[in-house]
Formats: C-alpha cells, sequence, structure tokens
C-alpha cells in the first residue's frame, strides 16, 4: 500500500489539486462551510476554545476557520532576550548540525542548503543548526517570528506539491528541496537567519504579512520579492500563515545558537516555546 500511495505522490496533478483546494476552501454556502468544519474538528480533535472565535457561524468560509486567530492568553511567548522561539505550532521532524552544507530529512535522507534556498552560496549556514517542524491539518496555521528579526527579502522558489507528512519525508528524496517553497532572508543580531515556508499537496496558498498572498499563482521560476509591507518583527509577531497544513525550515549561522538537550525528532512544539539559547 505504502509503494501505491508513493506512486500517486509522484503521478498527481499538484498543482491542480492545489488549485481545485484553494477554491473548496472558499466555499460560502453556510451548510456547507459549517458542515465542513464540524468534521475536520471532530476528526482532528480540535481545541476550539483556544480560538478567539468559537462560533462557527463567524467564519466566511472554511479557510478563515483554517487559519483562525487565537486567543491572546492560548500561548505564552517566551520573551528572555537569548532565547529562540517556536514560531509554530507543530512536530519536530528533524533538527541539529548543518554538516558540510546539507541538512538532514530523513534516515537515509538529505538536501543541501544550495538547493533549499536556490542558491550557488551556502557560506551563511555551512555547519550551522537548523529545525524543520511539521504543521498537521489539526495545528494552528499561522507562522510567528522565532526572534526579533528584520525581513531583508523573500525568494518564491517553484517546485513540486509533494505531500510533507512524516512517511513522505521518509520516502521522497530531497523532499523539501524539491517542493514550492518560500524562503523569508531574515536579518538578526546573530546574522542572517533563514525562514522557509515549504509548500505541499493541497497547500492551496502561502500568505504573509508584508506581501499578502504569495501563492497562488505558482512560480514558474524562482523570484526575489522586496517586502511590500511591514520588514520588522519582534519575537512572536505574526509574519505569515499556510492555508492548509504544511512545513517550516528554520536555518542558522554556526556557532550561535544551541537547540534544548531535550528536544529531539517527533516532539510536539508549541508556539512561543523556548527551542533554543543563543551564543550572545
Amino acid at each position: 500500500m505504502k509503494k501505491i500511495a508513493l506512486f500517486f505522490q509522484y503521478i498527481l496533478p499538484h498543482r491542480m489539486l492545489s488549485r481545485l483546494m484553494y477554491y473548496v476552501m472558499r466555499i460560502r454556502v453556510n451548510w456547507i462551510k459549517n458542515l465542513t468544519i464540524k468534521t475536520m474538528v471532530k476528526k482532528f480533535n480540535i481545541d476550539v476554545e483556544e480560538a478567539a472565535e468559537s462560533d462557527f457561524n463567524a467564519y466566511p468560509h472554511f479557510n478563515a476557520f483554517f487559519t483562525r486567530a487565537l486567543k491572546p492568553d492560548a500561548r505564552v511567548i517566551d520573551e528572555r532576550a537569548n532565547h529562540i522561539i517556536s514560531p509554530v505550532d507543530g512536530v519536530i521532524s528533524q533538527l541539529g548540525e548543518i554538516k558540510q552544507g546539507r541538512i538532514i530529512q530523513a534516515k537515509n535522507h538529505s538536501y543541501s542548503v544550495k538547493e533549499l534556498l536556490a542558491t550557488e552560496i551556502d557560506a551563511d549556514y555551512r555547519d550551522g543548526q537548523f529545525i524543520t517542524i511539521y504543521l498537521s491539518p489539526k495545528d494552528y496555521h499561522r507562522m510567528h517570528a522565532p526572534l526579533e528579526c528584520g525581513l531583508k527579502s523573500m525568494r518564491h522558489i517553484p517546485g513540486r506539491l509533494f505531500s510533507v507528512a512524516d512517511w513522505t519525508s521518509r520516502e521522497i528524496p530531497r523532499l523539501f528541496a524539491r517542493n514550492e517553497r518560500l524562503v523569508n532572508h531574515l536579518e538578526t543580531n546573530l546574522g542572517p537567519v533563514a525562514y522557509v515556508y515549504v509548500g505541499a499537496i493541497f497547500v492551496s496558498s502561502i500568505e504573509t504579512v508584508s506581501n499578502g498572498v504569495i501563492t497562488p499563482p505558482y512560480a514558474s521560476k524562482p523570484v526575489t520579492l522586496q517586502p511590500a509591507g511591514k520588514t520588522h518583527y519582534q519575537k512572536g509577531d505574526e509574519m505569515g500563515r499556510f492555508n492548509m497544513g504544511s512545513t517550516i525550515i528554520l536555518l542558522f549561522p554556526k556557532d550561535t545558537i544551541q537547540f534544548h538537550s531535550e528536544l529531539n525528532a517527533g516532539d510536539v512544539v508549541k508556539l512561543g516555546q523556548s527551542i533554543a539559547i543563543t551564543n550572545q
């Protein structure tokens, strides 16, 4: 069955399905929208009480519920200056050292920083640190700043839209470097930090605070975008959102941070939780 599922990952019309999902998630027929929300809540055991708005009728369509805001006290941001926070709710896929410019995806699978960022230069992150966090359909789907930063530029990189679930990351080589993604280049007190939003099948849209909706349309070649709006973010500020589940990847320069030793692949993390301490 796994081989069959993997086969379909390669032959499915990824972009067509994602475009279709974009419109399905925005159906405004009230009973269809409410039924979809109720089904999702039950299937994934979503805690609606955390949402800033718990009345399903207040959401114009399913995507508005999916990207719902949380109550102000639903997450606690670790404000300590030398702590890096998780920028999302999710599950750690992998974390650790970037060894000779390569990032671990799963056992027996890795990809290069150059591939991920679509660049010929990896000096900023060679031998640095990385963390990959997967957001499932049940998670809160807004992305926040992991530390105080300036948004220098963004790079929209075309690619496939494979599922980014745990089983596909173990089976599809260079998965995160092959999927469509948006690389946020941040300026911080640590130096440059790369904050990557990785698209996936049925991720019908990636949206940013600074430039609004990035996808769709889907890129045909890498495009560098300059921030059109907000460029400075305090730790915990919202920076973007996924309109369906996906993955984020953070890259840090060499000798700038240390992840907490108790964190491992498979651990659940919440927005605002300290995941690392800076070396400065």
